[in-house]
């Protein structure tokens, strides 16, 4: 039986969300990348609620059209450390969404820990 490229994404997704939990102390951060945008959240998973967001959208509205999408996936992970030290989060989990860490995905990991956050 052939497996699709959709359900091996939906496994791996339920696989990291099965061992990864947010906190107020130490939130979740979640990733959802389309064709043309990143969107990165900080969650507790306690109280349900979103504590911070960013998104590569904020770029095409300033005008930074011809930024390469994993340069902008590394602002877009450096925007995120920012607010979240503005709100006194230094620590999160990072929740990779059942997508394969390389990339995109690595590139917001990466702009956040320069960031200064510490997962």
């Amino acid at each position: 039986m052939k497996v699709s490229k959709r359900e091996k994404k939906e496994r791996r997704r339920k696989r990291v969300r099965a061992k990864i939990r947010g906190s107020k102390e130490r939130p979740r951060i979640s990733v959802f990348r389309s064709a043309r945008f990143v969107w990165v959240q900080l969650i507790d998973d306690t109280q349900g609620n979103t504590l911070v967001s960013a998104s590569s959208k904020e770029f095409k509205s300033k005008g930074k059209k011809n930024v390469l999408p994993v340069k902008q996936a590394a602002e877009v992970g450096k925007i995120l450390a920012e607010r979240a030290l503005k709100k006194n989060i230094e620590k999160a989990t990072f929740d990779r969404g059942g997508y394969k860490y390389h990339g995109i995905l690595k590139a917001v990991a990466e702009g956040a820990r320069k960031g200064g956050l510490k997962f």
